[in-house]
C-alpha cells in the first residue's frame, strides 16, 4: 500500500535554496536504513493488516490507538489509528518513517498496547469460534 502524498503534511521548504536543513547535509539512507527485506515487509503488512482488525475491534469501545514503550526515550508515544496507519503505510512505501508530532495531553486510560489488542483479538476469534 503506498501513502499518497497528500496524506502527509508538505515540507515547508521544499525546494527552497535557503531550507536550514540543508545545513545537516543530505542523510546517507543506505547507511541509516538498510533496505527492507521480504520477510520483514511481509511481517509489515500484516502489522497493518492486524492494525485494520484490532481498530475495528476497539474504535468503537472508545479506544483510541496504541501506545508504544518507546526504547530511546523511555517514555511512552500514544498513536491514533490513523497516525499509526500512515507511519506503517509510510514505512512501508519509503523503508522509513518521518518524525511527528506526539499527541497532544493524551488520556492514556484511551490506548492500549499491541499485545493488548492482539489478546483482544484472540478472545473474540475464541468466543466466535466457539458458537
Amino acid at each position: 500500500m503506498v501513502v499518497p502524498h497528500d496524506a502527509l503534511p508538505p515540507d515547508p521548504f521544499a525546494g527552497d535554496p535557503e531550507d536550514p536543513a540543508r545545513a545537516l547535509g543530505q542523510p546517507d539512507d543506505d547507511h541509516d536504513h538498510p533496505p527492507m527485506d521480504d520477510v520483514e515487509r511481509a511481517e509489515l503488512v500484516g502489522d497493518l493488516s492486524d492494525l485494520a482488525v484490532y481498530q475495528a475491534l476497539l474504535e468503537p469501545r472508545g479506544v483510541r490507538g496504541i501506545v508504544v514503550d518507546c526504547g530511546e526515550c523511555q517514555e511512552p508515544h500514544y498513536h491514533d489509528w490513523a497516525l499509526l496507519r500512515s507511519s506503517l503505510e509510510q514505512l512501508l512505501a519509503d523503508g522509513r518513517m518521518r518524525p511527528h508530532e506526539p499527541a497532544y495531553d493524551p488520556d492514556p486510560g484511551s490506548y492500549v498496547s499491541w499485545e493488548y489488542c492482539r489478546g483482544y483479538a484472540d478472545g473474540v476469534t475464541a468466543t466466535e469460534s466457539a458458537r
